[in-house]
């Protein structure tokens, strides 16, 4: 086809209508197609994050069994870690728990008070436990003392022996004797009291 050959008004129609095409095939493709691109690919990055997503749970899943093992490991060890805490009947666990501990040593607890009020653990915010307390007073040898002290803190991690007064006991006629007073601070299980 010769352009030439056309008359001068046919040949600018045909331009016009190229232009026209030209224009609204480029209109076309920025304004519609080109937004159906940036859809795609906006679809594309969901699905990324969808499937990473779905592995995630898949994972949680397959873990869930080994979870469920690992708390009742957890559950088991803090029963056993629990079972020197104090419950039920606190004066009388505190009283036979004392005199069981001390039957060893030679230490004299003649006087033991009543049992202080289950309050709040002073020391953490948001504990679940409680805690309360007794003063004790009594009389031994400070080598046996020191044992007796050392001993029992340390088989009872959740007892605490505080406001420890030492003086020489001046009644005894042995040498080395200690008149002693402490206050026992025990933690109680959340359910007792």
């Amino acid at each position: 086809m010769n352009f030439n050959r056309l008359p001068k008004e046919k040949r600018n129609q045909l331009i016009m209508t190229l232009v026209i095409t030209v224009v609204c095939l480029g209109g076309c493709g920025f304004g519609l197609i080109r937004y159906q691109y940036s859809s795609l690919r906006q679809l594309s990055e969901n699905k990324v994050l969808a499937e990473k997503k779905l592995q995630q749970m898949h994972e949680a899943v397959q873990q869930a069994e080994r979870l469920k093992v690992e708390l009742a490991d957890a559950q088991k060890i803090l029963a056993e870690m629990e079972s020197d805490i104090a419950s039920g009947d606190l004066y009388s666990w505190l009283i036979t728990t004392i005199r069981r501990f001390r039957a060893p040593y030679k230490v004299d607890m003649p006087s033991i008070s009543p049992i202080g009020a289950t309050t709040e653990v002073n020391l953490l915010a948001n504990f679940p436990y409680k805690q309360t307390s007794i003063n004790v007073s009594g009389t031994a040898h400070y080598h046996d003392f020191g044992r007796f002290v050392a001993d029992f803190e340390n088989q009872f991690p959740h007892i605490r022996l505080m406001n420890l007064n030492l003086d020489l006991d001046g009644g005894s006629t042995e040498p080395e004797m200690l008149s002693f007073k402490m206050e026992i601070i025990t933690l109680v299980k959340p359910n007792a009291s």
